[in-house]
């Protein structure tokens, strides 16, 4: 059974609808990525040096990282002398294969919530990310789970950042805990805490600064918001997403290389995932940095936010292809 068959029969148990969002959310890395690789073959038939070197630079130009492709082309080369490969058009299912594997990663991206009470998850990133829109989607996706959310406004700095996490907040039908512009974080993340345990909340979804306007470090911030909530409910945060822009490519791994190394991140959401053509750095996020992907924005509607699955990323991606396959099989 070829790769793209087990991909489809794997699809298959699905949610359509999910299977849909991949598929309209990727359709920019679709176009600007795999119908570019489609060309090549369909062009070059013949597996040669050229061959390769168009392959890595299609591949770059999709922000799969340099380190990656380097070792993907490798790896590819390795295969076609193995396989006696010599037909172009055979590396495409085999190329799908192993991005798939590079997406997988080995650790689990579900999100660690707490068993016993209320589960605490902080957002940092820095700003104009969509941070306060992810936190927006993801207590709307938690509410139709039929579990209790409560969000805290704990970017205190940015003007406006308030009354946006209170937008949404009316928009989904969660409340917000909130102080005055300007006023302390770690104040807001006490009182965000105590109205959850009052109002028997399962989920506290607290958004933070990107960036502080006066000269106190942000760093030293995030600690102090973290002993707060850990001093009220032991073992939180239980996670700690950091939220990225899938359009700022390679500076978005930058940023969470930054990031990532000092305010304890346990995992990452890629925002505007349908706004890009270079879908490939997810792709590149999963290999240069040992953090999974927990969720992805693949539009503008309020339950476009989703889980992040290799299966259904690699499927989105390859739809055009599977479509074509099946038609060949049929005919």
């Amino acid at each position: 059974m070829s790769f793209f068959k087990r991909l489809k029969e794997s699809i298959a148990s699905k949610t359509e609808s999910v299977t849909k969002q991949f598929r309209d959310g990727l359709e920019k890395s679709r176009k600007g990525f795999v119908e570019k690789v489609t060309e090549l073959i369909t062009r070059r038939k013949k597996i040669d040096e050229e061959f390769f070197e168009e392959l890595e630079e299609i591949l770059i130009g999709a922000d799969v990282g340099v380190n990656t492709v380097l070792k993907l082309i490798d790896e590819l080369r390795d295969e076609v002398k193995k396989r006696r490969i010599e037909d172009a058009a055979e590396l495409q299912p085999l190329l799908s294969e192993k991005l798939t594997g590079l997406l997988r990663g080995d650790e689990d991206n579900d999100i660690n919530l707490n068993p016993d009470g209320i589960s605490v998850i902080l957002f940092v990133g820095v700003n104009g990310v969509g941070k306060t829109t992810t936190i927006g989607k993801l207590a709307h996706y938690y509410k139709q789970q039929g579990k209790k959310v409560l969000m805290a406004a704990g970017d205190t700095f940015r003007a406006g950042a308030i009354e946006q996490l209170e937008v949404w907040g009316k928009r989904v039908g969660v409340d917000v805990i909130k102080q005055q512009a300007g006023s302390d974080p770690a104040a807001v993340m006490f009182d965000a805490v105590q109205a959850a345990k009052q109002r028997g909340a399962e989920i506290l979804l607290c958004d933070t600064a990107g960036r502080l306007q006066n000269k106190s470090n942000l760093m030293e911030e995030l600690n102090k918001i973290y002993r707060v909530i850990q001093r009220e409910i032991p073992g939180a945060p239980h996670e700690v997403l950091m939220v990225l822009d899938a359009t700022t490519g390679q500076n978005a791994l930058s940023q969470a290389k930054l990031f990532g190394e000092k305010s304890g991140v346990t995992g990452l959401v890629l925002t505007k995932l349908d706004g890009t053509a270079k879908g490939g750095i997810v792709i590149a996020i999963r290999q240069e940095l040992s953090l999974p992907v927990k969720f992805v924005g693949l539009g503008e509607k309020i339950d476009d936010l989703q889980k992040f699955d290799s299966e259904q990323f690699v499927h989105g991606l390859f739809a055009g292809l599977i479509s074509e396959e099946e038609e060949s099989d049929e005919a």
